[in-house]
């Protein structure tokens, strides 16, 4: 078996707790099988760029760069998550189209190659993760790297027509035919990428899962949904209803139904139309009035970045405008806390919230979505009212499917959920927690490396 090599803008250091189910699952492969973690540090220093940090842990070698503030700026937080960001989840009047943004995101992803290229073997096997390393195979077969390179997109793919909004976009997404096996969390993503690749990219689409560059070169696609520890999630909701935050938000309740959303503070999750849905609920749905608490936990992400400044604000206003039109002495209508609380205890506050909130304007996937049934009670779970446009879709088509812009739809369905009898939840909860049984982070891993191992 080769040696396993997995690339991350971050990488999931030793002692550091493991909060997702992606470093849950590279952690798994590279403890399996040997290999390395590289990625940036997640320091910002005075001396110029690349030095590298190395700690190994077992068979893991952990290296890590530390990146300079011009180049974190460009690199980082401009290009990555001032274009691309916006740009792959459908946002093109957010997108930054600042062209020294774009040059040191080419510059940041060469000194990653001039850095890996020298710790690499032919016969290792080598996984890039995400939108802030598109070039890199690219650049490292510049170097002369030559074993086996696959690549995962986390986000949503466009459509080929948002592509091309981008300046220079070929330049970019072009570098996606070094890649032996594209990766994407499902199909509509792939027919994107194909679209593209046929109308703007010079190449041509051979079947199903192939592709073939300008110049000859032939690469994979496929779809892999992403997933989580489904066993371990279900292990610590049970355990979680004893710890004090738990027992805290139940005993805070008194007796009503919870209703529950946990996101990054990002313009892709759709707060602003979940909270004027809620509203909506109150509105159309009197006779539940007061019978159900809204908790949404969202945490500051990128506070810096003026777009998200204004979404807090924006969420303070309406949060404040429900909670002023509709509480009552004893009741607020919406919980909205900006703090963090420890995966452990989000567990137990899911198994315990009778609706499940997940309603993107757009997700790659939204593991939350999944999180949320694998921590349900068997005896008596929660529904999820989940946004079409979210990757999960796909596979919890059990849950109320919701359009997220249709505030009377999702209105209706945190009705229906809240009222739903206990049969028709036990049924469509057993149906979507079997298939995360099957479908866990394991299987995601274990599926894309053997595809691209195969060939």
């Amino acid at each position: 078996m080769s040696r396993l090599v997995v690339v991350s803008n971050r990488v999931a250091l030793p002692g550091q707790p493991q909060t997702g189910g992606l470093a849950t699952g590279l952690r798994a492969a590279l403890t399996e099988r040997g290999g390395m973690w590289f990625g940036w540090s997640g320091k910002v220093t005075r001396e110029p760029s690349g030095r590298l940090h190395e700690q190994r842990e077992g068979d893991i070698t952990f290296v890590t760069m530390d990146l300079d503030r011009a180049d974190h700026d460009a690199y980082y937080t401009g290009f990555a998550n001032g274009s691309l960001w916006p740009l792959l989840h459908f946002r093109l009047d957010l997108v930054d189209y600042d062209r020294s943004k774009r040059e040191g995101y080419a510059r940041v992803n060469a000194l990653f190659a001039d850095k890996l290229a020298p710790l690499l073997k032919d016969s290792d096997t080598v996984w890039i993760h995400d939108y802030h390393l598109i070039p890199l195979a690219s650049l490292l077969r510049e170097r002369g790297v030559g074993c086996r390179i696959g690549f995962f997109l986390h986000t949503p793919m466009p459509s080929a027509d948002l592509i091309v909004a981008l300046p220079d976009h070929q330049r970019i997404f072009s570098t996606l035919y070094a890649y032996d096996l594209i990766g994407f969390h499902t199909r509509r993503d792939v027919e994107r990428y194909q679209a593209y690749v046929r109308l703007f990219a010079g190449g041509k689409v051979l079947g199903p899962d192939l592709i073939e560059s300008p110049d000859g070169r032939r690469v994979r696609t496929g779809d892999f949904p992403i997933s989580i520890d489904t066993g371990l999630i279900a292990q610590q909701a049970r355990a979680a209803a004893n710890k004090a935050p738990v027992r805290a938000l139940r005993e805070s309740l008194r007796g009503r139904e919870l209703a529950i959303g946990v996101d990054r503070l990002d313009y892709s999750k759709g707060l602003p139309e979940r909270f004027n849905g809620f509203e909506r609920y109150l509105q159309r749905h009197k006779a539940q009035r007061g019978s159900l608490t809204f908790l949404q936990i969202a945490p500051v992400s990128r506070g810096e970045v003026a777009e998200y400044r204004l979404l807090r604000g924006q969420l303070e206003q309406i949060a404040g405008h429900v909670n002023g039109t509709y509480a009552e002495a004893d009741w607020t209508p919406i919980r909205y806390v900006n703090q963090n609380y420890t995966h452990a205890t989000l567990t137990g506050f899911y198994r315990m919230a009778r609706v499940g909130l997940v309603t993107p304007l757009r997700d790659g996937m939204n593991l939350v979505a999944k999180e949320y049934v694998a921590a349900q009670d068997p005896e008596d779970p929660g529904v999820l009212v989940l946004s079409i446009l979210a990757g999960a879709a796909d596979e919890l088509s059990q849950a109320l499917i919701v359009n997220p812009h249709d505030l009377d739809g999702v209105a209706d369905a945190i009705a229906t959920a809240a009222t739903m009898p206990k049969a028709e939840r036990i049924e469509r909860w057993r149906a979507m927690f079997a298939h995360l049984q099957k479908h866990d982070i394991s299987e995601w891993r274990q599926r894309y490396l053997e595809a691209l191992e195969q060939g």
